[in-house]
């Protein structure tokens, strides 16, 4: 598990850290990187056997999906059912802490959705997570760098403190120091006639 320093309020510094992240996830790894929320683990969202060492690591049920970052609104449309009046709504709401539910089109693996034909994506806001999905080129999978029945942290020594006891453990670590405090993305589900919010996050109703 290698540790590189980035600060995300000088991202010139930090350049080389999120390429090497990029490089990493299209691999096949997996990355531990900071978010506008908390902490996030991810690797290449259409890399099967990567997916299934998310899974491996935080020890989580495959029944449960993933969610994953997008670069913006056309990847998304690539990835996923956008209509116009869905679109509006993205505007409005990314980039932000929200995770938005979609009816997903592009044939992601399996695993990454549990079998469902929905889909959650999310446009950060912030830059560190833009250039990595710059760098990438495609989505990449953002679920909380934690163990299954532990909480999300903003803190990198609770993060690190986790992985220490891990069956797996992250190929690399994107150490930001610790986070401002905040809560994961509120959920919001655009699938039904009447949207529904599936989890309160930072963003409430």
């Amino acid at each position: 598990m290698r540790i590189l320093k980035v600060n995300p309020e000088n991202l010139r510094d930090s350049e080389d850290a999120i390429i090497e992240a990029a490089k990493v996830m299209l691999a096949g790894g997996t990355v531990v990187f900071p978010t506008d929320t908390v902490y996030g683990l991810g690797c290449d969202a259409t890399n099967e056997y990567a997916i299934k060492k998310v899974f491996k690591i935080k020890g989580r049920n495959e029944a449960k999906p993933l969610a994953i970052i997008v670069r913006d609104v056309l990847m998304t449309k690539k990835i996923a059912t956008v209509e116009r009046k869905i679109e509006r709504v993205l505007n409005v709401i990314w980039p932000g802490a929200v995770t938005v539910i979609l009816w997903r089109k592009y044939k992601l693996p399996e695993i990454l959705t549990a079998g469902k034909g929905t889909i959650g994506l999310r446009i950060p806001d912030y830059k560190l997570t833009y250039l990595l999905s710059e760098n990438m080129g495609r989505p990449y999978v953002a679920t909380s760098a934690n163990l299954t029945n532990e909480s999300a942290t903003t803190k990198i020594s609770q993060v690190l403190k986790y992985f220490e006891r891990s069956y797996g453990k992250p190929d690399l670590v994107l150490d930001a120091g610790d986070l401002k405090f905040s809560e994961p993305s509120t959920v919001l589900d655009l699938t039904v006639p009447k949207p529904k919010i599936v989890r309160i996050g930072p963003v409430d109703k």
